[in-house]
């Protein structure tokens, strides 16, 4: 197969990166982009591409450091966006066998791992059911033997096993094999579960994945898995009082708020927040950015009162609604002057407080609301001339007095 001079492949030879993980994510995204590129035009070449790109990743991030998890998510993201290209490729079988070859070899290889995920696609990288069988009966008896080995043991063929049987629709084995892992390992069970799933027992489904809770057990993910079956099911409200926050958890408040409100729109969005309020007693602060996006200023002024609210995001907020929402914005503004006030705040300074005081202002004119009585509220907020809003609302009122 004629190959194109990639740019991405002098950059990921091994041990090409040093212990910082901002390159190597900036160049893994150029090379997504350039093997998305040339996909437009030559889709078997691009899938040879991305086939490269893979065997080349874990050599090239060998040294790199991972810690954070930044490294590890853009790699996820890149196999996420590799797969449907390789898989949609119109090639000869036995050039997807090679494919497969080489990809498997990499698996093997990955000692980091980067890679790892790849096993969870092996299914769709086979395509047909045929080819996928083919890989399962290959893996089969390894896996077997490691499934039922004394003490822990590990083969990065067991998932691949897992996809290509599920993808052959041999649902039946995949429970089979899966009851024999003394581990009870989510990430071997999920296929079990979703073989159940396909065999028409959505109950022993739940069941299964409800028994794989426990110590060390991805919490978010088996509850996206019963909340799922639930939701196919119908069982629409069982789904969301049993796993909604669990399943929907995501990396800020206001984006989990999103994810439930948008799965169940027969929710009303006051409902939903009220109930993710209470899942966190203390925390009733964090869901404003949550509330105001939902239009519901009421609860969001109550929730930035009743605990530490990030004085930027009731900043931004009181600036955002000055006229719009005028009662809205003072209030928020007063709650951010409070909060700093008390010393919360992630490197608060001068500046905040006086954009705050500003946003009071324009907030408070806009309701038209006497300056006597903004600063009634601000003398009664002060603690000290002292402290950080003190000083600074003191420079600022003499300043504007001259």
């Amino acid at each position: 197969m004629p190959s194109p001079k990639w740019t991405f492949v002098s950059r990921f030879r091994r041990n090409a990166f040093g212990w910082r993980s901002s390159l190597p994510i900036q160049r893994l995204k150029e090379a997504v982009s350039e093997i998305r590129s040339v996909d437009r035009a030559d889709r078997a070449l691009a899938a040879e591409g991305a086939v490269l790109l893979l065997e080349r990743l874990s050599p090239a991030l060998e040294h790199v450091d991972s810690s954070s998890g930044a490294l590890g998510s853009a790699v996820n993201r890149a196999i996420e966006a590799l797969v449907p290209i390789i898989a949609a490729a119109d090639v000869e079988s036995a050039v997807r066998e090679r494919w497969l070859e080489r990809l498997f070899e990499a698996l093997q290889d990955d000692q980091t791992p980067y890679i790892e995920s790849l096993g969870e696609h092996w299914g769709s990288l086979c395509v047909t059911p045929e080819l996928a069988s083919q890989w399962a009966d290959r893996l089969l008896p390894l896996v077997t033997h490691v499934l039922q080995a004394e003490g822990f043991n590990y083969f990065v063929g067991v998932v691949p096993c897992l996809s290509s049987l599920y993808a052959a629709g041999r649902f039946e084995e995949i429970i089979e094999l899966v009851h024999r892992d003394r581990l009870s390992y989510w990430w071997y069970r999920r296929w079990a579960v979703d073989a159940l799933v396909c065999l028409g027992r959505p109950g022993d489904a739940l069941r299964l994945a409800e028994a794989s809770r426990g110590l060390n057990a991805p919490e978010s993910a088996i509850a996206c898995a019963c909340e799922t079956i639930l939701l196919a099911s119908g069982m629409t409200d069982e789904a969301y009082e049993r796993y909604a926050i669990a399943a929907n958890r995501a990396g800020t408040y206001l984006a989990t708020f999103r994810a439930i409100t948008k799965k169940y729109p027969e929710k009303t969005p006051e409902a939903i927040l009220s109930d993710l309020v209470r899942s966190e007693p203390g925390s009733e602060g964090k869901w404003f950015a949550a509330a105001k996006d939902a239009g519901l200023f009421v609860q969001a002024v109550a929730l930035s009162r009743q605990s530490p609210t990030d004085p930027k995001t009731l900043i931004r907020a009181a600036r955002d609604f000055e006229t719009k929402q005028s009662q809205f914005a003072m209030d928020c503004a007063l709650c951010a002057l409070q909060w700093m006030e008390a010393g919360y705040g992630y490197e608060v300074t001068m500046t905040d407080v006086t954009d705050a005081y500003d946003a009071l202002v324009a907030a408070a004119r806009a309701s038209q609301v006497s300056k006597a009585a903004v600063d009634d509220c601000l003398r009664s907020l002060i603690r000290s001339a002292d402290s950080l809003v003190g000083r600074a609302l003191h420079t600022r009122v003499d300043a504007d007095r001259r």
